[in-house]
């Protein structure tokens, strides 16, 4: 039985699509994670995976006495996750990206094991940039991204089969939702995202005049005394179940989810993460809405979120547009490669 070792963290949007490829090859392939003490600890744990934590540091955007720090913390890392490597002897490294790869794909280059990582974004991440040379493959979810590299290869966002089950009829009840009143999906849970959830409901007498509502809405963020018509959840295990019940999603830009409302021809308004970021998520969001298959609201422009709405509900431009737009599943390429490179391993 082949072993493979999978890394990457920082945000969920890292650890939810290696969880997704794990879940997959759990039954023919021994699997572990290596990673910080961070997101993806907690994801991995909980998902019943081995888990090795090594000490990465993240760089700070910013002016920070903390980045000075990085070269012994680094340095520490490196010679953690290669002791890690030397004893667990896998056929193969696959990162999905984030500060929190590097030490175990950097170790896998020294110990001459395969290693294969995967970019989201329409830009690469820095860590992405570094590992780059050391990898067999730079998959990639946009085509753009590939050509950035000798070794890129475009094969689609990796996406859980369950997001395409979901039974409609089945998804309204489950909700208590009526039939003839659309639904708006508001994904408001992840890292940056309170300044969507304050909007939603500073606004939330206007928007229940059109819409039902579902707003996951983060661990600690719901409200005591939700009005009818809305409907809160801190997390949702079942995102089969929310995509079918909604009829428009307004959601951040992180590409696995970008590419899950495309798949699932959701008409979305994105509100794209600006701050703290390197401007991936908007870029992300450009190149689909130049395509006419969404709409873009900027944070600075929340106060418009009601007009905003309204206006992606009578495009019906942007509906035709997703519902001949072919938006492939990478999932099939990247395991197919993973069983590849890992069974090319010398014993």
């Amino acid at each position: 039985m082949k072993y493979l070792l999978f890394c990457g963290g920082g945000s969920a949007g890292h650890v939810v699509p290696n969880l997704a490829i794990m879940n997959e090859l759990k039954y023919s392939h021994k699997l572990a994670y290596m990673g910080t003490c961070g997101i993806e600890r907690e994801l991995v744990l909980a998902a019943g995976y081995p888990y090795f934590e090594v000490d990465c540091p993240k760089l700070v955007r910013a002016l920070s006495a903390e980045n000075l720090k990085i070269p012994f913390r680094l340095r520490a890392a490196e010679k953690a996750a290669l002791e890690i490597l030397r004893r667990e002897k896998p056929d193969l490294v696959f990162s999905k990206g984030g500060f929190a790869s590097f030490p175990a794909v950097w170790a896998a280059d020294k110990l001459h094991i395969p290693a294969i990582t995967h970019e989201s974004d329409f830009t690469p991440g820095l860590c992405t940039k570094l590992i780059a040379k050391k990898c067999r493959y730079v998959l990639t979810s946009f085509p753009e991204t590939a050509k950035l590299f000798e070794n890129g290869k475009c094969v689609g966002s990796p996406m859980r089969k369950e997001l395409f089950r979901g039974d409609r009829a089945r998804a309204l009840k489950k909700y208590s939702f009526a039939a003839e009143k659309p639904v708006l999906l508001v994904l408001g849970g992840g890292s940056g995202s309170k300044a969507i959830n304050d909007a939603i409901r500073a606004n939330l007498k206007a928007l229940l005049c059109d819409w039902q509502i579902l707003h996951l809405c983060g661990k600690g963020n719901a409200l005591s005394d939700p009005p009818e018509g809305y409907v809160q959840r801190e997390f949702e295990n079942d995102m089969g179940s929310a995509y079918a019940a909604c009829d428009a999603v307004v959601c951040r830009a992180g590409s696995n989810t970008v590419f899950e409302v495309l798949a699932l021809k959701k008409p979305t308004l994105f509100i794209p993460l600006e701050k703290s970021s390197r401007g991936d998520q908007l870029l992300n969001a450009r190149y689909f809405e130049q395509r006419g298959l969404c709409r873009i609201l900027r944070e600075c422009e929340l106060g418009n979120l009601v007009s905003a709405l309204a206006a992606l509900q009578k495009d019906e431009m942007l509906r035709f547009s997703l519902s001949v737009c072919e938006t492939e599943n990478g999932m099939p390429a990247i395991l197919d490669l993973l069983k590849e490179a890992a069974n090319e391993t010398l014993q």
